[in-house]
């Protein structure tokens, strides 16, 4: 596979260029060692495309996942407590997670346990990796990246997503490079506030 695009949001590209540019030959390796020939393997069921060979997100994301985990990047999981108050949430956002759910407690309210989780984290650099449905790259750029970047765990989110040319030949669902691309410009400038690369591959 190769980059065919990409988009520097906040100077996500240009940071890496400056600090981190061996982070980004890292992942230009890791997209080039995929085969996506093999990666070309699901039997489609869907009406207009019944029969035809399609590639398949489970392969091209394992392929990924591969590549990555090889180079020492790894998954990052962060834990925290929420509840139904504003307030509380807004006071307890930065404490770590014993604390945030005293904190609550203490206040008479139920804490609730959740995480964000993302694929694949190096020297301070996420990487998600979305062959998947469309809605959940929004959960990508507008949470995942951007709870990790305020919670000082990474200073740049990386996204990567098919191109039309490579998500036509996937199943229906998936988003694609060019349609988040206007997605994220829509929302102006500063939105999300975390630097972000994203990066549309082809085959």
């Amino acid at each position: 596979m190769r980059i065919a695009a990409y988009y520097s949001h906040l100077n996500g590209w240009e940071y890496l260029q400056v600090h981190q540019p061996d982070i980004w030959k890292e992942i230009q390796d890791v997209i080039e060692s995929v085969d996506a020939s093999k990666c070309k393997t699901k039997v489609s069921k869907e009406r207009g495309m019944i029969g035809n060979l399609l590639y398949s997100p489970k392969n091209l994301n394992e392929s990924m996942r591969l590549g990555f985990n090889d180079r020492g990047w790894r998954e990052s999981r962060v834990s925290y407590w929420v509840t139904e108050n504003a307030q509380l949430i807004r006071k307890t956002m930065l404490m770590d997670a014993k604390q945030q759910k005293a904190e609550i407690e203490a206040a008479g309210y139920k804490a609730i346990a959740s995480y964000n989780q993302t694929d694949f984290v190096k020297d301070r650099v996420a990487v998600e990796v979305q062959f998947g449905k469309y809605s959940f790259v929004a959960f990508d750029l507008f949470v995942k990246h951007l709870a990790f970047y305020v919670r000082d765990v990474i200073d740049v989110g990386i996204e990567i997503l098919p191109m039309k040319v490579l998500q036509s030949e996937m199943s229906s669902g998936p988003g694609y490079y060019e349609g988040e691309l206007y997605n994220l410009i829509r929302e102006g400038r500063g939105v999300p506030a975390v630097p972000l690369v994203l990066i549309g591959v082809a085959p």
